[in-house]
């Protein structure tokens, strides 16, 4: 036998809707547990072993979910804020109450972004003593060095003296404004913008692209989302790079 849980947390999870709504349904005599009408909706149930059926359909209780999110700019990587609307408030429906965003990207940043539940996971991805790369797309003011490439290479030393693992820097195009590929392995505050600074440069567009072995699907608009494919969610699970704090 596994953890039980409330029968209305087990519905209201799943998105069959708010508890309020799940009660109401229950007074019905619109869910059976293991074959019998259940109206109880405090009762506890296994999420495993227990059959739980919505007007005779049969809800599969998920234990873990995992969803990629394309962050746009002007919301919070957070799961509440009293100002700004948060990453959680893009998903539609009845959202499960245990879902939290892997890192951060600041409210200005867009990209890939992991929203999951899964606290082992995001540990692992998370822990700073572990490294994965992490890649970005940026737009950049200013005449980069020549030595760009390999200043970021051999590691740098910011502006307020904080040492930085070394990055992949590819420039695509040069200009007023340059555009950028930046991998890196770790995740400073503000980092991504703090290493242009220390080149004289500055940071006008940035979004992230991959995380690992997690790619940010293209057809994904910004505050679009999707869940995770099985083989993408094996292939976090299994991954072997190390991972670091998100940096921007």
């Amino acid at each position: 036998m596994g953890k039980q849980i409330r029968l209305d947390r087990f519905l209201a999870d799943m998105g069959k809707g708010s508890r309020s709504q799940i009660r109401q349904a229950a007074k019905k005599g619109r869910i059976q547990v293991n074959g019998q009408i259940e109206k109880q909706t405090e009762r506890k149930v296994d999420p495993i072993d227990d059959i739980v059926t919505l007007d005779g359909n049969l809800v599969l209780y998920q234990i873990w979910e995992y969803f990629m999110l394309n962050k746009p700019q002007g919301v919070v990587s957070a799961t509440e804020d009293r100002r700004y609307r948060t990453v959680l408030d893009l998903l539609q429906g009845e959202k499960r109450k245990d879902l939290f965003p892997v890192g951060r990207l600041d409210m200005d940043t867009e990209g890939l972004l992991l929203l999951t539940n899964d606290g082992e996971l995001a540990h692992k991805l998370l822990s700073p003593k572990k490294h994965v790369d992490k890649t970005y797309f940026a737009r950049v003011e200013g005449k980069l060095p020549k030595d760009a490439i390999e200043q970021m290479a051999r590691g740098m030393v910011l502006k307020d003296q904080t040492p930085v693992r070394p990055a992949k820097l590819m420039i695509a195009k040069t200009g007023s404004v340059n555009e950028v590929y930046l991998t890196i392995q770790e995740g400073k505050f503000h980092q991504v913008k703090r290493m242009f600074e220390s080149l004289g440069c500055r940071v006008i567009y940035l979004k992230r692209l991959s995380m690992g072995p997690l790619t940010l699907d293209s057809t994904l608009k910004p505050g679009e989302y999707r869940p995770l494919t099985q083989e993408e969610i094996t292939a976090l699970k299994s991954s072997r790079e190390n991972a670091g704090e998100d940096g921007q």
